[in-house]
């Protein structure tokens, strides 16, 4: 018997909390649920949108951190994958909120994908089903 396994709710380790948060709540429209107390100063938040979790915490204490981060060194390699239908629409969102991104393409194996790095580098891809986008049009 397996695990019953409900969701998954990754921690990311981010730089600037201020930052992070006005890109994964305001850009992204993320929900913030649960704070370690002190707003947009806080070290740990939680964020949900539609169903989806994600958790920001603060690699350095404020006295500790250095003045300039090395944010994909540990990064780079990391990716999240966000299940999103109208990939022409969120395109066109991102866009609209000054985000660089290139346009959505299809991947060898048929998945529809838009990739956009966050302020800490980690790599974020909006993806689904070119099939099922081609029969939605």
């Amino acid at each position: 018997m397996a695990i019953d396994i409900r969701g998954l709710a990754p921690l990311l380790s981010v730089f600037d909390m201020r930052t992070s948060l006005r890109f994964y709540r305001d850009v992204l429209g993320f929900e913030l649920i649960s704070d370690s107390g002190q707003g947009e100063n806080s070290g740990w938040c939680l964020l949900r949108l539609n169903g989806v979790e994600i958790m920001l915490n603060t690699a350095y204490d404020d006295d500790e951190r250095p003045a300039v981060p090395d944010r994909t060194a540990a990064h780079g390699d990391t990716a999240f994958y966000f299940g999103c239908r109208d990939l022409d629409e969120a395109y066109q969102y991102l866009r609209s909120k000054g985000v660089n991104v290139k346009e959505p393409k299809v991947a060898p194996y048929g998945m529809r994908q838009l990739y956009v790095t966050d302020p800490d580098g980690y790599n974020l891809c909006f993806q689904w089903s070119a099939t099922e986008q081609m029969e939605d049009q």
